[in-house]
């Protein structure tokens, strides 16, 4: 009797704890991450000056998209998910190329502190780690430090 009254206790606590849990716009709202994001506001998106925007066209629907410029498609990730690891830690659950041949679930990791924001992890759903303590595998090199744009100074 007693183990079922403990379980009963540890399966509303869970309930509880899952049913207060932070929506990704809540997450995102707290840590002032809707709007544009780029190394440079004053200029256009470059692959050294990639220009993010964080916008949430519908209730519950976040999205993240990455503008290296004209020569490269948009990368768009559809965040499913984000939580607040420390006080300027955010990982997010998110879906790559939503909706194309190219759909892959991925984790995030970024920094966020003073205005600016850094990618420090990424990986596919248990595959490939592309950015480690933030910096881009494939490169060697870290991933660009971005200031948040005022919304007067944007450039596309």
């Amino acid at each position: 009797m007693r183990l079922v009254a403990i379980s009963a206790i540890v399966a509303v606590i869970l309930i509880s704890s899952h049913a207060s849990a932070a929506s990704a716009e809540d997450v995102f709202q707290q840590f002032n991450l809707f709007g544009t994001w780029a190394a440079d506001c004053g200029k256009p998106a470059t692959p050294g000056n990639p220009r993010v925007n964080i916008s949430m066209p519908s209730s519950g629907l976040v999205l993240e998209d990455h503008n290296l410029g004209p020569d490269f498609a948009v990368n768009r990730y559809s965040v499913l998910s984000a939580e607040q690891v420390s006080p300027t830690t955010v990982s997010a659950e998110v879906i790559f190329q939503p909706g194309t041949e190219a759909e892959e679930r991925q984790k995030l990791v970024f920094s966020v502190r003073d205005n600016t924001r850094r990618t420090l992890f990424n990986q596919t759903n248990g595959g490939t780690i592309r950015v480690k303590d933030g910096v881009a595998l494939a490169r060697g090199i870290k991933t660009p430090l971005l200031r948040k744009c005022p919304e007067d100074s944007v450039s596309h």
